[in-house]
């Protein structure tokens, strides 16, 4: 099972998770999945409606999480169910 690290905007709205892709080839980069959501509904009572997924090397996922924290985005708790 792969470990996943969940942000949420600062006005609850959207969810995004990074996961490392452990299927990739590249022997000389990793590869992480970026997948967004849009919350609809409460949060927690149905998941979020899953929009796009990104590949990205994994320096890129770090300097993209890094730019969501610093415009108030927070970690949370996981949102929805692998698939």
């Amino acid at each position: 099972m792969t470990e996943n690290y969940w942000l949420i905007n600062s006005n609850r709205s959207r969810v995004k998770r990074f996961s490392k892709n452990n299927k990739n080839k590249d022997k000389f980069f990793e590869y992480m999945f970026i997948d967004s959501g849009k919350i609809i509904g409460v949060l927690g009572k149905e998941p979020p409606l899953m929009t796009t997924r990104e590949e990205i090397k994994a320096d890129k996922a770090r300097d993209e999480w890094r730019k969501l924290m610093d415009h108030g985005w927070r970690r949370t708790k996981p949102v929805w169910e692998d698939y």
